[in-house]
């Protein structure tokens, strides 16, 4: 964005021939930000919360050094009810854990089907229940999970809708996101706290170019591309306006994305959200686009403004991610 980086050199000349890019995803990621930016003293290394809290935040403190795009995503709040007991099941290791769900903390339970880690000395753990996460000592390891890991990774029945409420880049080198200091996200974070968990979905995207220019000084940088696909990705989930943005933000990114499609040719933009072995986290939906696992559109630039095209599912193959 305009403002980000005085040394940047200047825009090439137009691309010899039009331009169409396709964007799917490569790499995708939830995290709990609550967890990050919620105050309280440093993680320690010594406890296996702090030391799960520890690998989250060196995880997005290396995201701030990379061009990728981040979702701030709500989900309904869910803790785990520690005035209640677990329970098990007679002949396996599925255990049952209370919760409370929502503002209101409506009871409820999940079930979880465990596995026996290799490492294990136990034949079955010793259960820890915190309001945010649950301990499992199985002798030789401790496994940490929050409430929301074990929401996604095993089949509880709790299948909550993920709510994007503002789109953005990780890039930055003063670390503002990681740190709770992004003010439009402590906005958004702020106004849906009481009954809401919030969310990073962090991702990388591949980008296919098809066009007839054929001189390497014509092809986009992971920069542009980036910046390219966030505004789209503002257009399709934001809309044309955001009360968490001001008209100055908006009316420099309208000047950026014009420059830079005037300069690459750039006739159209194709985005696929979607992958093979998504999960119900991926239900992703916003004020301005319909729920859905997989979200295919196509996006065109009028003076900078997005304009943004829903394609069926069947439009294009759903991609795989890499290993």
């Amino acid at each position: 964005m305009p403002g980000e980086d005085a040394t940047e050199q200047p825009r090439i000349p137009r691309s010899s021939a039009p331009q169409e890019w396709t964007a799917s995803v490569a790499e995708t990621k939830f995290y709990w930000y609550d967890l990050l930016v919620g105050g309280g003293p440093l993680p320690d290394f010594r406890d296996p919360v702090g030391r799960y809290l520890r690998r989250m935040q060196f995880a997005i403190d290396g995201t701030m050094e990379k061009r990728l795009l981040y979702l701030l995503v709500s989900r309904p709040r869910v803790r785990i009810d520690v005035q209640r007991n677990v329970s098990w099941s007679f002949f396996s290791l599925k255990l049952t854990v209370p919760v409370l769900i929502g503002e209101e903390e409506r009871k409820s339970t999940i079930t979880i089907d465990l596995d026996v880690p290799f490492e294990a000395t136990y034949k079955k753990p010793l259960v820890q229940l915190q309001d945010k996460f649950l301990l499992l000592n199985w002798g030789a390891l401790v496994e940490t999970f929050s409430i929301h890991d074990l929401i996604q990774r095993f089949d509880t029945g709790l299948t909550f809708p993920s709510t994007v409420l503002y789109v953005g880049q990780t890039h930055d080198p003063a670390g503002r996101l990681a740190k709770g200091q992004h003010s439009p996200v402590n906005r958004a974070r702020n106004a849906g706290m009481l009954d809401s968990d919030m969310f990073l979905l962090i991702q990388r995207f591949d980008v296919k170019v098809d066009t007839a220019a054929t001189d390497l000084s014509e092809e986009a940088s992971m920069r542009t591309h980036v910046d390219m696909l966030e505004g789209a990705l503002i257009g399709y989930f934001e809309g044309p306006t955001s009360r968490l943005r001001s008209e100055m933000e908006q009316g420099n990114r309208r000047d950026h994305l014009a420059e830079l499609q005037h300069t690459y040719w750039l006739e159209k933009l194709t985005v696929d959200l979607g992958f093979q072995g998504a999960d119900h986290f991926h239900d992703l939906g916003s004020p301005v686009a319909a729920l859905s696992r997989r979200h295919l559109f196509e996006c065109v630039f009028t003076a900078g403004r997005p304009v943004t095209r829903r394609l069926g599912d069947n439009a294009r193959p759903l991609p795989v991610l890499r290993a």
